[in-house]
């Protein structure tokens, strides 16, 4: 009707957003997404702006609008995954399963676990890895959390990943890293080689907003850098002044110290001429036979 406008061009709320990253959740767990797809969808439904949009995202997907369901249950013990390497290298890649913890081993060698076309089965990725004067490398897709702790002895750990915005229920990839004399480096999609990506009804739009998104931080981290080097600046500057002013001051003062030193130095010897006047007169006195002036009283 007239004056009736489409719902699928109503304004989708944040709830019904986070409905759509919990079913997308759910199809993750259910091996329907890799995380690299489940990430992608997950950023695209915080993007979306209206229910068709939101409707596009989880169109592929069965069972319709998302329906809440029981979470899965984590193994007992402390079963894993293990991808070890003792003096050459391991790699794991391509399209695999992850239902438990994965164990990660370099010694002296090199391990490289990619993410990104892992069908991920569990509520978030647990990596425990030691590290030994190794490398280890984990490729992840830009927009997951990471989460990086452990200890580094004589070692580094760094995550060059382009995360997801602050408030985003983005998939978690937790890494526990026991670091002697070796390397871990979490590196984001944008840093690696480049997999082969499906292309959807809504990938042009979320595409488009994701460079506009980026761009819009990558300029906020420009200003807070210009703004940090600005408040740098202007305590140098401040820093500088307060350096003339203290040697101007000090300068200052070992001028006045210096001329009362001169003064002090000018009435001692004003004082010794007139000493040794008196004693030459003195002299001179008794030489002639004059007697001593007397006394006026």
């Amino acid at each position: 009707m007239d004056g009736v406008s489409d719902p699928g061009e109503m304004r989708a709320s944040d709830a019904e957003r986070e409905q759509v990253v919990e079913r997308l959740r759910e199809a993750s767990v259910e091996g329907r997404l890799t995380l690299a797809e489940l990430t992608e969808r997950t950023e695209a439904a915080y993007l979306a702006r209206t229910h068709a949009e939101l409707a596009q995202i989880t169109a592929d997907l069965p069972g319709g609008a998302p329906a809440p369901g029981p979470r899965p249950v984590k193994p007992m013990g402390k079963v894993r995954t293990w991808v070890v390497a003792v003096m050459g290298d391991a790699k794991r890649n391509g399209t695999w399963r992850i239902d438990q913890e994965i164990g990660a081993v370099s010694v002296m060698g090199d391990v490289t676990i990619d993410l990104r076309e892992a069908e991920v089965r569990t509520p978030e990725v647990e990596i425990s890895a030691t590290c030994i004067m190794g490398d280890l490398k984990i490729i992840v897709p830009d927009g997951v959390d990471v989460q990086l702790s452990g200890v580094t002895i004589m070692g580094d750990k760094k995550v060059q990943v382009v995360e997801a915005p602050a408030g985003q229920n983005a998939p978690v990839v937790k890494v526990k890293a026991f670091v002697l004399m070796g390397d871990v480096k979490i590196i984001g999609d944008s840093l690696a080689t480049p997999i082969k990506r499906g292309w959807f009804a809504w990938s042009e739009w979320w595409w488009d907003r994701r460079k506009d998104v980026r761009q819009q931080i990558h300029q906020d981290i420009r200003q807070s850098i210009e703004m940090g080097r600005q408040a740098h600046r202007e305590m140098m500057q401040a820093h500088r002044d307060a350096q003339r002013e203290f040697r101007h001051g000090f300068r200052d003062a070992m001028r006045g110290e210096q001329e009362i030193r001169r003064e002090m130095m000018r009435d001692g010897r004003e004082a010794r001429r007139q000493a040794r006047r008196e004693e030459r007169d003195a002299w001179r006195d008794s030489r002639r036979g004059d007697p001593p002036p007397s006394s006026p009283y």
